[in-house]
């Protein structure tokens, strides 16, 4: 498959960082080290291109019931320059992919999508637009950067004449950023710091990304790569499409049911209420090492029998808090905060307990 690049490849290569190939785009993994950018994200501010996203526009007199048929959560609930964190279930109790849902206007949405899944994605909503929504894939000419951290509101507000210190978290802004026209804003990200998704033209892309770290150099900013993304937002216990959500886990078991509304019809939406009402087998819970070792994607939860009863989806040694900790299916009789389980760790048997989520209290 040919690799894409995004409109600053050339930049994260010139700047000097490890390049990996990621959900077919030609991607920065870290540039000065996966702990350093974590860190600096929690106390600073870094700086992510994730212009391999995907976003497609939703547009017309249908536009709304689309949205409203294909997502798992209430878009009755948005208004304009809002932002709606959801699902799009399979129909099959399972997950096409999760997504962020801007409202422009009542017949206008930005749906955001994960890069892995663009082509998946789009085809499914292509399916069951059956009543005439116009729909519009604009990932190719679309680039995003995620300026993550605590001081990301004072690395961009000299860049903007739009009020980002006043934004609340999950709203958006449309205007002139860094003197590019049509720049969105939006107070979302995915690592729990705080902070702006900046999506423009790809042509703007260099421009913006040398005024963003020109004005961030007084405020200690970093360029970070996808393995900090993933540190970070594991930390938050953000599941991740393809390790903690699937086509084969429904949204009621990862936790999600928050994301899950039946106030209205949409797909699975059965299937889902009779999941919330009745209960599920399984559930996404949080856990840290007792002992020493570091939890991994696929390595197995044991009882203390040492019979398999669960997988871990995501593990990693966390930066911030210095433990071991990860994400795991489990039979809900575990889920308790305290419960001893262990994980199978090249053949060893090692000590872990549920905790409460978030991992990273702040």
């Amino acid at each position: 498959m040919e690799i894409k690049n995004t409109s600053l490849s050339h930049v994260h290569e010139r700047l000097g960082a490890k390049m990996i190939p990621f959900a077919g785009y030609n991607m920065p993994v870290q540039y000065s080290g996966v702990t350093v950018e974590h860190i600096n994200v929690r106390e600073h501010v870094g700086v992510f291109d994730v212009s391999h996203m995907g976003e497609f526009i939703i547009r017309g007199e249908r536009a709304f019931d689309l949205v409203q048929k294909i997502t798992s959560n209430d878009v009755s609930k948005l208004v304009d320059g809002k932002v709606q964190y959801s699902c799009l279930p399979n129909g099959k109790g399972g997950v096409v992919d999760d997504l962020l849902v801007y409202r422009i206007s009542n017949n206008a949405y930005l749906l955001v999508v994960n890069a892995s899944n663009i082509k998946k994605d789009w085809d499914w909503i292509s399916v069951h637009n059956t009543s005439g929504a116009v729909m519009e894939n604009i990932s190719d000419r679309t680039s995003l950067l995620a300026v993550q951290g605590p001081k990301a509101a004072l690395v961009l507000q000299s860049l903007t004449e739009m009020n980002l210190t006043e934004m609340s978290y999950y709203t958006f802004q449309k205007g002139v950023f860094a003197g590019k026209e049509n720049v969105l804003i939006s107070t979302t990200g995915y690592t729990g710091a705080g902070g702006f998704e900046i999506y423009f033209k790809n042509e703007d892309a260099e421009a913006i990304w040398g005024a963003v770290m020109e004005s961030g150099e007084k405020h200690q900013i970093l360029p970070a790569g996808l393995a900090a993304r993933d540190t970070l937002r594991l930390e938050m216990g953000f599941c991740l499409y393809g390790n903690d959500i699937d086509d084969f886990t429904s949204p009621i078991e990862a936790g999600l049911g928050w994301i899950t509304k039946f106030t209205n019809d949409f797909i699975d939406s059965d299937r889902l209420k009779k999941q919330k009402e009745i209960g599920v087998n399984q559930t996404l819970v949080g856990f840290e090492l007792v002992d020493k070792g570091v939890p991994r994607q696929g390595y197995e939860v044991l009882n203390n029998h040492g019979e398999k009863i669960g997988v871990v989806t995501s593990g990693t040694m966390s930066p911030s808090l210095k433990k071991a900790i990860g994400l795991a299916y489990v039979p809900v009789s575990m889920k308790s905060k305290g419960t001893e389980m262990y994980i199978s760790v090249r053949n060893k048997k090692l000590k872990a307990k549920v905790v409460s989520l978030p991992f990273y209290k702040g």
